[in-house]
């Protein structure tokens, strides 16, 4: 199973499609790009049950493949102090069985008829995805609406699995100096909202989970309501609504699971934390609040995100790291598809013999350039043309274009976004940019992250 962060370190969001991985195609692609993008927006299409389940099309008849995600409105951002990391269990057994399917028939299932399958957690949903040859797409519909309504958590499973993820923290984030960098950012940047907390949870929380915890929260917010299906692939989608409906439409609507309601204030002066860990090198981190898709300032900062953080083609990869050679790895990163505003961050990881204020400064340096200067007309339109090239080829996969669709709708832009993004890029201005850089990167809104190494303790590997 998947959980979707980002990670400085490893730029890539895992199972997030990048805007932000081509460079420099020419202006005729460009165009061409442009209007496909267009006509990609107009070939979705949307139903809603009875019960309330979302459903959302997309044929794409270039192979004879379909992949079938189920998107729940549930994530870290909905647990509760005390319970965090429910979302992310929860997606773990969902694989060990049901009323009619046993542990492993699931996954057993779909790889014979040579499918494959995962889920994934983030902060604003989980998801669960299978690939299929099209003419195997019922097996995923039997599947999923089996497991939406039929769940049993098996007490005994269900102690083995949270000892799964507990290691699983142990090994991605605790024996991580860079991912428990980011954890602590996110713990000091938010002072009441629950991307406070970790999607994978706090350790002490995860020991403290019970069955009934998970159980409760399965039926709470595991209903048809509160979910939308996403199936893009080679298929007829007056067939597939159909097919749907069978499968989905006799579970019953569910009571609205709880608003999460929590808006973070606005941070009013800087916020500076020392983590000090066992680790070789010393890392800084910087972390500013941004906007969500709900604000059109979003356009700009994506672009912005190009020229100055994004790939070793970007400003502060190529003057922090190749030419004053502070650090051996430098960018930044930013999402505006999110249920709430999150951060847009920046980080240093130092060569042996560099200090942290070299570092700082010379993250500062940049950060301060791009407020004071215009970019210029060519780097302006190389950072567009990265932009639109990136969103058009990540989804040339029928699995990249559903998650792109699920991801917008789970977090409330909704699909017709698809439709107005690449003109909204286009009309980004070096003002623009500018504009946003002074908003939002200034000392108040911005918390400071530095990880101290400490020596490894003797007798320890």
């Amino acid at each position: 199973m998947y959980k979707v962060k980002s990670i400085p370190g490893n730029l890539s969001l895992l199972i997030k499609p990048s805007f932000r991985t081509c460079f420099g195609i020419p202006l005729l692609l460009t165009i061409f790009l442009f209007l496909h993008t267009t006509a990609f927006g107009a070939e979705i299409k949307e139903q809603l049950l009875p019960n309330g389940l979302k459903i959302v099309t997309l044929e794409n008849h270039k192979s004879p493949v379909v992949t079938v995600q189920v998107w729940y409105k549930v994530g870290s951002r909905n647990e509760i102090m005390g319970k965090t990391g429910l979302s992310h269990l929860l997606e773990h057994m969902m694989f060990k069985g049901t009323q009619k399917y046993g542990k492993s028939e699931y996954s057993n299932r779909i790889s014979k008829n040579g499918g494959n399958e995962n889920a994934f957690t983030s902060q604003d949903y989980t998801a669960y995805f299978s690939v299929f040859a099209s003419d195997r797409l019922g097996i995923a519909l039997d599947l999923e609406s089996d497991r939406m309504v039929n769940l049993l958590i098996d007490p005994e499973e269900f102690m083995l699995e949270r000892d799964v993820v507990k290691e699983e923290r142990r090994l991605r984030t605790e024996d991580d100096p860079t991912s428990s960098l980011v954890e602590e950012l996110y713990a000091a940047a938010f002072k009441l909202h629950p991307y406070h907390s970790p999607i994978i949870g706090w350790m002490d929380d995860l020991s403290n989970l019970t069955r009934d915890d998970a159980y409760n929260y399965y039926k709470e917010y595991y209903i048809p309501n509160n979910a939308a299906i996403i199936i893009v692939g080679d298929f007829d989608t007056e067939d597939v609504v159909k097919r749907i409906e069978k499968y989905f439409g006799s579970i019953p609507k569910g009571k609205a699971p709880p608003e999460m309601k929590i808006t973070e204030p606005m941070q009013k002066g800087e916020k500076r934390f020392y983590y000090k860990r066992e680790a070789q090198l010393p890392n800084i981190i910087f972390g500013y609040h941004t906007p969500n898709t709900k604000d059109k300032d979003h356009y700009a900062l994506d672009v912005l995100s190009s020229i100055l953080s994004s790939g070793k083609s970007s400003r502060i990869y190529r003057n922090i790291v190749y030419k004053k050679q502070i650090a051996l790895s430098a960018g930044g990163g930013y999402t505006s598809i999110q249920t709430d505003p999150e951060l847009f961050y920046f980080y240093a990881q130092l060569r042996p013999g560099k200090t942290v204020e070299e570092a700082e400064s010379a993250l500062n340096e940049e950060i301060e350039r791009i407020k004071k200067e215009l970019v210029s007309d060519r780097e302006l339109e190389k950072a567009k043309n990265q932009i639109m090239a990136s969103f058009i080829m990540s989804q040339d996969s029928v699995f990249y274009q559903a998650m792109l669709i699920g991801r917008l709708e789970t977090t409330g832009a909704g699909a017709k976004y698809l439709e107005s993004y690449i003109d909204e890029i286009k009309k980004v201005t070096a003002d623009d940019i500018q504009r946003a850089a002074q908003k939002y990167f200034i000392d108040d809104n911005r918390t400071v992250g530095i990880l101290v190494p400490v020596k490894v303790k003797e007798g320890k590997e």
